[in-house]
């Protein structure tokens, strides 16, 4: 110890130096000639109903990834545990790594813990419910197996409640339809939110302007024909600040499901018909226009998070109606194709995952990839058009 320090200044800058070394963060322009990593995908005929369309992603490869468990599954099981960042002090540490106590509650911090002995998969755009406010993911990353207390980094969904609900935080009180072991079964599920929300979360990483997507989509939903059915469910979606509360609206979720159901269902059943050729994710366009792509390492992957992936496209489509125009594979192959940026961003936790960003123009491209033992592959890549 330096002799000008005292023991507390010493202990806190040790932590910090600790902390820091856990991730790294590099970034820099992509050289010419650079293209992240996204070989070997093929866009397949779309599934269309109304303005929303669904091209198949189908991959020349696909990976092991049966040891990833969902946040789904770890909500279900009780092995994930999501609280605010001034409740950790009462879960337990099983590693000797000084962590940095924080008592008070935070629009932009939760704390996760995986007690369970496979390792976790966090998406982007997932939204967990309770505590003082409802929260949206901002980043894809992979937790480890019996895992300390780890900061998440969320945005709010919820901008008119900071009043604890519970203490932990959950899925969906609605009930969605999800494939588990090859059969399909029902149980709550994390909503993901719909694209220009988790837009906001992942590229923008500003809560002001996810607050103001979320109140922009809140009031869309009280203007589509769910309004024009029933008058008290408009009053009912303006006078609830939750996003989540909103999307789990009977009638919301009927207008949601006369979208979303046809091609989830369709789309199910091709799965199972491309199984040996790999489908791994989709290409996504509203009234004729690609605005996003969702592509996995593994059809198992994809199929675990289609339910609410497609009820997140569905959403999008509900509140953006307008004249339908027929978007083509090639458009959506061309979207997918091109993954050269000017600028890219990577964070890194060493042995555990590497996260990069890609700026491009027009678009951005976020990857995440495995670094646990026999891995080393992308486990999820998502584009959104800009």
């Amino acid at each position: 110890m330096h002799p000008n320090l005292s023991p507390k200044i010493f202990l806190v800058l040790a932590v910090l130096v600790m902390v820091s070394a856990l991730v790294v963060v590099n970034q820099r322009p992509v050289q010419a000639g650079e293209v992240s990593p996204t070989p070997g995908y093929k866009v397949l005929e779309p599934i269309r109903h109304g303005n929303l369309t669904v091209f198949p992603v189908v991959a020349a490869r696909s990976y092991p990834t049966g040891e990833f468990m969902t946040l789904d599954e770890g909500l279900r099981s009780g092995d994930v545990i999501v609280t605010e960042a001034g409740n950790v002090q009462g879960l337990i540490r099983r590693h000797s790594t000084p962590i940095v106590r924080n008592d008070g509650a935070q629009v932009n911090r939760l704390v996760l813990v995986n007690n369970s002995k496979r390792p976790l998969l966090l998406l982007a755009g997932e939204i967990v419910s309770g505590g003082k406010q409802d929260r949206v993911i901002g980043k894809d990353r992979i937790v480890p197996p019996e895992s300390d207390p780890v900061d998440l980094s969320v945005f709010c969904v919820e901008p008119g409640r900071w009043v604890a609900t519970t203490n932990n935080f959950g899925a969906s009180e609605a009930l969605y339809g999800g494939a588990v072991g090859g059969k399909t079964v029902h149980a709550p599920m994390a909503i993901m939110a719909q694209p220009s929300v988790r837009a906001k979360a992942m590229a923008d990483k500003d809560q002001g302007q996810v607050w103001a997507e979320v109140r922009k989509q809140q009031a869309a939903m009280e203007t589509v024909e769910v309004s024009a059915a029933a008058p008290e469910v408009a009053t009912e979606i303006a006078q609830t600040s939750s996003y989540a509360k909103v999307n789990e609206n009977a009638e919301v979720r009927k207008q949601v499901d006369a979208v979303a159901k046809p091609i989830e269902q369709n789309y199910q059943s091709l799965i199972r018909q491309l199984r040996d050729r790999n489908a791994v994710g989709v290409v996504v366009a509203v009234n004729g226009r690609v605005i996003w792509a969702d592509v996995f390492a593994s059809t198992d992957l994809l199929e675990k998070y289609w339910p609410k992936l497609v009820r997140s496209y569905a959403s999008e489509a509900v509140v953006t109606r307008a004249k339908e125009v027929e978007v083509g594979v090639s458009q959506a192959q061309a979207f997918l194709g091109d993954m050269e940026g000017r600028r890219q961003m990577i964070e890194s936790e060493p042995g555990i995952y590497r996260h990069t960003e890609v700026t491009g123009d027009g678009f951005k491209a976020f990857s995440l990839t495995s670094l646990l033992p026999k891995t080393g592959f992308d486990v999820h890549v998502a584009k959104m058009a800009d």
